[in-house]
């Protein structure tokens, strides 16, 4: 795959599946811009990895990271990909309403406002990808508000699809299965991922770049044909 001379903003792409998208994206040819929240150590790192990558500083729960956010791409855009989401565990029973509003705006409100801003700056034939979880189908007690947010996303990405179509730009959501993660690992204790890795078909946990890999194929020039489909990269969780 040839992404030369092709412009990628990634959200959340200093470590896990970001990180990994960033990685195949420039290794593609591509110019990236991803942003980081807190570590900007590891920001660094993959900057100093990866050739043509470029670090912005984001919050997706302040909606004013937006304007920095695309700074750097105002030039013209060829993909988004909105990976960036948290996913605390909280019963129905204890929520808050400041939670709530935390949830939503980063996983849900935040990612549609960024395609609002893309669809002004991507060029014909662009690309967006729309990263969800299988907890959207196979939700959990405490994930309330991360499956109702992503489920929001998928919705997105579907009316997405059909208001670009007419300019060749795709927009597709990847859900990823049990994946190897910082995140997956913080939330879950190790009997869990073992019966994950029990539970999927090809016998063990996801990395980062199985999902970079779907991620990279929906973003190049076979994928010309395929929009607001939900691609579901669980190795077997789900079938």
């Amino acid at each position: 795959m040839d992404l030369n001379g092709r412009t990628a903003l990634v959200t959340g792409g200093s470590r896990g599946i970001g990180r990994a998208i960033v990685r195949r994206l420039a290794e593609a040819g591509a110019r990236v811009v991803f942003t980081y929240r807190d570590d900007r150590a590891a920001a660094d790192e993959v900057v100093g990895r990866f050739e043509g990558t470029v670090a912005v500083r984001a919050d997706q729960a302040d909606l004013a990271s937006l304007e920095p956010m695309f700074a750097p791409v105002r030039d013209g855009l060829d993909i988004l990909v909105n990976n960036a989401g948290i996913g605390p565990a909280t019963p129905i029973a204890e929520l808050t309403a400041e939670e709530f509003d935390r949830v939503m705006t980063v996983n849900a409100k935040f990612p549609l406002l960024a395609m609002r801003e893309a669809a002004t700056l991507l060029r014909d034939g662009g690309r967006i990808v729309n990263i969800s979880t299988l907890n959207t189908v196979l939700p959990a007690p405490g994930l309330a508000l991360y499956c109702g947010s992503k489920a929001a996303l998928e919705q997105f990405t579907a009316v997405a699809a059909r208001e670009l179509g007419a300019r060749g730009i795709t927009v597709n959501t990847v859900t990823p299965g049990a994946t190897d993660t910082d995140m997956l690992r913080g939330a879950n204790p190790a009997e869990t991922l073992a019966q994950a890795t029990t539970l999927t078909a090809l016998g063990r946990l996801g990395q980062p770049e199985d999902i970079a890999a779907v991620v990279a194929y929906l973003v190049g020039p076979d994928a010309q044909w395929i929009t607001g489909q939900n691609i579901r990269a669980t190795g077997g969780l789900l079938v």
